[in-house]
């Protein structure tokens, strides 16, 4: 059996009545095929296609870590007003004045270190302090956190 070649791949020749006709089918069918080999290039370059499915699970990934991060900040945030609106009166006084103590002697072994200790050392200190200053409210809210902890430990352990 002889296979008889097919005379019906591709677009059909119209009866051309023109040369100018066959010339515009000729083009078109040109059209088509580069826009067809260009999808099939695209289609084989895997190193392109990794490259995109990466960067889009990047951009996920840092778009999921930043709601992560803004729910966490959230519910600290709510854990530590509700800390302090079931904290008695008398524990935040005292928590209060604690830490007035603790800033009045941190102030006076700054003032000391200040004094004693090598220009290096100041500089780093100043930077720290910087930073601490800047990040002030996840610091604090860090320290309530703590102090509540250890304050439902201590109770606790009295049971």
């Amino acid at each position: 059996m002889k296979e008889e070649p097919r005379a019906d791949i591709g677009t059909p020749v119209p009866d051309a009545s023109s040369p100018e006709e066959l010339r515009e089918q000729a083009e078109r069918t040109r059209d088509r095929l580069g826009r067809t080999v260009e999808g099939l290039a695209a289609e084989a370059d895997v190193k392109a296609q990794v490259k995109e499915k990466s960067a889009a699970a990047r951009n996920q990934a840092s778009e999921k870590a930043a709601q992560v991060a803004d729910q966490i900040r959230v519910k600290a945030e709510q854990a530590t007003e509700l800390m302090k609106d079931r904290t008695p009166d008398p524990v935040l006084e005292k928590t209060a004045r604690a830490a007035a103590q603790v800033r009045e002697t941190a102030s006076k072994a700054g003032q000391y270190a200040a004094e004693k200790a090598p220009d290096p050392l100041r500089e780093k200190a100043g930077r720290t302090a910087s930073a601490a200053r800047a990040n002030r409210k996840p610091l604090l809210a860090g320290g309530a956190l703590l102090a509540v902890v250890l304050l439902v430990r201590r109770a606790r352990g009295r049971r």
